[in-house]
């Protein structure tokens, strides 16, 4: 299948996503639907991907053991939107560019992706116009995961 293609499919599969959680929730009690409240992200060296994600979203990641694994917890504040997660390096965690995105929410797509790619991370999907659900792209990180970087419009 060819490349644009696929980025065509990925591109709908998203934008169909995003009207369904929103005609869903405007139609739904939020407490009976299944909700996303945790990811971790599988990493091969922790210290690396500290400074990767540390670097390209700005923020402080907090190491913890939890049920033996080294872990690094992104930052919450309980007060903000979306789901919260964790670096995570043990025997059952394996990165991979395919599988599930985790999408991070950024201000400033342009100045993420620059931090992204300075930090060592790879352009997989460059910027993108959604229209009206804003901008998105996509990168690989230090320990070769695919990420989603997403801005709203102003």
């Amino acid at each position: 299948m060819p490349r644009s293609l696929i980025m065509i499919f990925r591109l709908l599969a998203f934008c169909l996503a995003l009207l369904a959680v929103s005609c869903v929730s405007s139609k739904t009690s939020p407490s009976r639907l299944p909700r996303v409240v945790y990811f971790e992200i599988p990493v091969r060296d922790l210290n690396r991907a500290i400074a990767f994600y540390s670097k390209t979203l700005g923020v402080t990641l907090e190491r913890q053991t939890i049920d033996g694994h080294a872990m690094a917890l992104f930052p919450d504040d309980g007060m903000s939107e979306g789901a919260t997660g964790a670096l995570a390096h043990g025997e059952s965690y394996e990165p991979s560019l395919n599988g599930t995105r985790v999408y991070f929410a950024t201000p400033d797509l342009d100045a993420t992706l620059r931090r992204a790619l300075q930090a060592g991370g790879r352009l997989l999907y460059p910027k993108t116009d959604l229209g009206s659900l804003g901008y998105v792209a996509e990168v690989e990180d230090s320990e070769g995961n695919r990420i989603a970087l997403h801005m709203k419009k102003p």
